[in-house]
């Protein structure tokens, strides 16, 4: 505010270059009202990879996220597969991949954990890629090999090995996810088990001793010059450097067991040197007007995100100060440094300027001291000799107990991680529908397609014919289809009647999942429609028996000619919610051999799932004719009648006869087996005349066989209807 009110004036009075210096006044003033708000080295929010020439590439120590510098790509490569069968029109489906490297680090590292491809996880930490690809890594040791990739592409003489360089190769890193382009990736880079300050420091500078523990640091990345890390790291923890001497020594109070006892102060004989007689001073400097009392840095429980510690006590007039501390600490950890940064600051006001004929080469900067007459410990911050003896300037340590923070909670909030599961394994049951509507002469053929974990992105589907070779059906989509498996057996029941005395207990693969109860209109509309086993099923009720467990009550049972499987079934057979996405497939590609399968390969699949088709021809079959029926005439003989049914008509409106699907009306009745039937006649209404005189044949004949019809239909022969025995 003051800045903008002295620019303005110094720009009226004096033009731009009183507007220049009228902002360095305002500054001033501001600084003076409210306080520096932050200092030290600005932590960035998470970057994005780049790849600028000449840009600097970091060391980084211990754990960090990093973005990286993309140091190799490729064009987008891209995929197409066109699906359809002879006769019906193809769909061409394209998808692109990408191969790039991304450069991470300036010296070695152990791995590469996480990776996170805008905000959500390319790579978990069980080193799972989440989509298709292949990532290969480079640690930046010295006999790390070329990647094969890039020297194929680039060709031997210009693909160098970049040793001392960590580096990940990505090759063909599937794109779908992140709309067919590269995505902005972060890399959690584990370098180091431990580090301290002399790691920092490197191995080239032999004549500096900085062994000095960065206690509670997990992660620090160095991308300036050394001396700006030392300076950013002295805020929180204090490095006091001694250049005296042959070597350089930081933190020198590392190295004492206890503090230097310091002889009596020496008077000085000089009119202007200070206490003249007592050979010391002591003051006490005014509070700052604006401590330090919020540390930012990054949490390593919010997947490194940027984070705020708060110290305790009484809130200062303006804006907090604030530390930038660009490293990788937990809340805890972070608290505890603010706590103790901003104590270390109060007690350090208090400093006294002390004079000593005495030489002793430990008491140097960094140094712990004790003063005769004085209590507590000091910390020597700088010396000089002169000729009245060495003069020290001291500043008060905290005391024994201060320098431990308080027992204070220490919360950086809760993230919004993105979910790192381990891909789930895919299910899949392929099954025939009942034919809906018009006659299209081809099979209603779906698969169910399903995972046990909600991280389950879909699966390739392949029709196997029964000769092993592989024809593609397209994807399955990420959305998963209820299934599970029936963990009681039904009974054998009418399909005429509405059963509810019987319950059905069906597990599901992913306790997650929820079924819903329906009311006789939602059923009469096709709500709660089910497979178990080969039976096609409606259900009324649904109740949750924990566990993903459930019982189902309220049953229709054998719909869409499906009553010839009632008394099949058994336990542990599959359980699927017809209602819950399916996945229609290609008749045509699937071909109608009895051993043909349907496969799906997800990301969670080490080898590929199959199924054969249940309830194979059941959409081109007739249903079986129904309420069989004899009449015995005068004259001994038979009339045997019984009444048809039709494909795709779910409701008898009116009491009129349901439209034919098939070409003609025709019936089969057989006598015996019915794979080498005794007898056999062809009708072309619902009605079998047997005479007198036939009767006694088949009597005498065949006694005890069994008469049976079935529709002919356009395509295929119904299931058997019995109609009596021959006495």
């Amino acid at each position: 505010m003051a800045t903008l009110a002295f620019s303005a004036v110094g720009t009226a009075l004096g033009g731009p270059i009183g507007g220049a210096i009228g902002t360095l006044v305002g500054r001033q003033v501001d600084t003076a009202l409210f306080g520096t708000s932050r200092q030290g080295a600005r932590l960035k929010e998470l970057d994005v990879t780049t790849s600028s020439y000449g840009q600097t590439i970091p060391r980084h120590f211990g754990r960090m996220r990093a973005a990286g510098t993309m140091i190799w790509a490729t064009e987008l490569v891209e995929h197409s597969e066109t699906q359809g069968s002879k006769g019906s029109a193809s769909t061409t489906t394209y998808s692109y991949t990408a191969n790039f490297a991304v450069a991470l680090a300036s010296r070695p590292i152990q791995r590469i954990g996480r990776i996170w491809a805008d905000g959500k996880l390319l790579r978990g930490a069980d080193g799972d890629l989440k989509v298709g690809g292949e990532m290969r890594i480079y640690t930046g040791h010295g006999d790390q090999p070329t990647d094969p990739l890039i020297a194929a592409s680039e060709g031997e003489q210009r693909c160098p090995a970049h040793r001392g360089l960590a580096y990940v190769v990505f090759e063909d890193l599937d794109l779908t996810d992140y709309y067919n382009r590269i995505p902005s990736l972060t890399f959690e880079v584990i370098a180091d088990d431990a580090f301290g300050l002399q790691d920092l420091m490197g191995d080239g500078l032999d004549q500096i001793d900085a062994d000095v523990p960065l206690g509670g640091i997990a992660g620090y990345a160095c991308e300036t010059a050394l001396i700006d890390d030392v300076q950013t790291i002295d805020q929180v923890i204090p490095l006091r450097i001694d250049v005296a001497g042959d070597r350089i020594v930081i933190g020198r109070e590392r190295l004492q067991d206890a503090a230097i006892q310091l002889p009596e102060a020496a008077i000085a004989t000089d009119d202007d040197s200070f206490g003249a007689a007592s050979g010391y001073a002591r003051n006490r400097a005014a509070p700052s007007p604006q401590p330090p009392t919020v540390l930012r840095y990054y949490d390593l429980d919010r997947d490194y995100q940027a984070s705020a510690q708060r110290a305790s006590g009484r809130a200062a007039p303006g804006e907090p100060r604030t530390i930038e501390l660009p490293a990788v600490l937990d809340a805890t950890t972070a608290r505890t440094l603010i706590e103790q940064t901003s104590r270390r600051i109060d007690w350090s006001r208090d400093t006294v300027s002390w004079r000593t004929s005495e030489l002793n080469t430990k008491v140097a900067p960094g140094a712990l001291v004790a003063l005769p007459g004085i209590a507590g410990q000091w910390v020597v911050t700088q010396w000089e000799w002169r000729d009245g003896g060495v003069e020290l300037a001291l500043e008060r340590v905290l005391p024994t107990g201060a320098d431990v923070a308080p027992q204070l909670a220490a919360d950086a909030g809760r993230g919004n991680s993105p979910l790192d599961a381990p891909p789930g394994q895919t299910t899949i049951i392929a099954f025939e529908m009942p034919m809906d509507g018009e006659d299209s002469g081809s099979a209603r053929q779906y698969a169910a397609v399903s995972s046990t974990s909600s991280n389950w992105s879909g699966a390739a589907l392949y029709a196997d014919r029964g000769d092993g070779e592989l024809h593609p059906l397209g994807g399955s989509g990420r959305t998963r289809a209820i299934i599970g498996a029936a963990t009681s057996v039904l009974p054998i029941a009418s399909p005429l009647l509405f059963d509810r005395g019987t319950q059905l207990a069906v597990t599901l693969i992913d306790p997650a999942m929820q079924l819903a109860s329906a009311d006789t209109r939602q059923l009469a509309y096709g709500a709660n429609l089910a497979l178990v086993g080969d039976e096609i099923v409606q259900f009324a009720r649904a109740s949750s028996l924990g566990e993903g467990r459930w019982g189902l009550e309220g049953l229709l049972r054998g719909l869409g000619g499906s009553e010839a499987a009632i008394g099949a079934h058994v336990t542990g057979e599959p359980f699927v919610l017809l209602s819950s996405p399916l996945v229609a497939l290609d008749a045509a590609t699937l071909g109608s051999d009895t051993k043909r399968q349907v496969l799906a390969v997800g990301r969670g699949d080490t080898d590929p799932v199959a199924s054969s088709v249940r309830l194979d021809g059941l959409t081109l079959r007739p249903l079986a004719p129904v309420h069989p029926r004899r009449a015995i005439r005068s004259d001994g003989g038979w009339t045997l009648t019984w009444t048809r049914r039709a494909r795709g008509v779910r409701y008898w409106q009116d009491g009129i006869d349901t439209p034919l699907v098939e070409q003609s009306e025709t019936y089969i009745v057989t006598l015996g087996p019915l794979d080498a039937p005794d007898m056999l006649w062809s009708v072309s209404e619902a009605m079998l005349d047997l005479p007198t005189t036939t009767l006694a044949s088949l009597s005498a004949t065949w006694p005890g066989a069994t008469l049976r019809v079935r529709q002919q239909g356009t395509h295929a022969l119904s299931d058997p209807l019995t109609l009596c025995t021959i006495p």
